[in-house]
């Protein structure tokens, strides 16, 4: 669990290595993005050298859309659109997807890179993954990317990613993990503390965000702790593959009923 009692009852989480009030996590976490929304997509490429893109198409190559058969797919914290043209483009012309974000910015940035380039195929919506504005037993996948890390109580995010999708669907999540290859896990991690905020400065004009984006990935749990948090939520056929030597991971799991 992230959320822990504080001495006076008020309960906080953390918000990369800094502990904060539960409630005031959420406005940080869009202050962070709010500031970063126009320059997100290039900071992804500069600082994986690419490598996001390959991770993202491995998450779209599981969801499997099928390009003869209706798919409606949930994206959530996914606001500038990377998963969602991405299975727009593997999917057919009965493939739907519905980008869903907190953060009002980085859903203008995407639907100005979408254009009409998929007709009505797409809409974008602004909401919380811990109380999304959607109906129950609706889609047939949902994905969060690099997402749910940011997400206050993410309990509460996977039980509601469980009531939106229907009998069958399944639950992706791309996120980063625990680099399980002795001598890369120290060069990771001089790379992220050093080389990551100062390339957000000058890329993004802001250390601080990657700073705290670097440290809120130290924070989620393990690969096997977060598993565990998804079978609790009520999935099945849970599992994880770490991706890159574990600098990310991609979680499944499905609705059987």
């Amino acid at each position: 669990m992230s959320v822990d009692e504080g001495s006076a009852g008020e309960a906080s989480t953390h918000f990369g290595f800094e502990r904060v009030p539960l409630d005031a996590k959420q406005a940080r976490v869009d202050d962070v993005f709010r500031s970063v929304a126009k320059r997100y997509d290039l900071m992804n490429d500069l600082m994986s050298g690419g490598l996001h893109r390959a991770w993202k198409s491995g998450l779209v190559s599981m969801l499997r859309p099928g390009r003869d058969r209706a798919f409606r797919h949930l994206d959530v914290a996914g606001g500038t659109g990377d998963i969602a043209f991405r299975t727009l483009d593997a999917g057919g012309p009965r493939t739907r997807v519905t980008v869903l974000d907190i953060n009002e910015a980085m859903l203008r940035v995407g639907a100005e890179r979408a254009g009409a380039r998929y007709g009505g195929r797409i809409d974008f919506v602004t909401g919380n993954a811990e109380a999304l504005p959607l109906p129950d037993s609706t889609f047939d996948a949902y994905t969060i990317a690099f997402g749910i890390r940011n997400v206050p109580r993410i309990e509460q995010a996977l039980a509601e990613a469980r009531r939106v999708l229907k009998p069958g669907g399944r639950f992706l999540c791309l996120e980063f993990s625990r680099v399980d290859l002795p001598g890369l896990d120290r060069i990771y991690d001089a790379y992220s503390f050093h080389v990551i905020p100062r390339l957000g400065a000058r890329v993004a004009g802001d250390a601080e965000s990657y700073r705290y984006l670097v440290e809120s990935i130290r924070k989620f749990p393990t690969p096997g702790r977060f598993a565990g948090m998804i079978e609790a939520a009520g999935f099945s056929r849970v599992s994880h593959r770490p991706l890159s030597g574990g600098i990310v991971a991609i979680h499944s799991g499905w609705k059987i009923s």
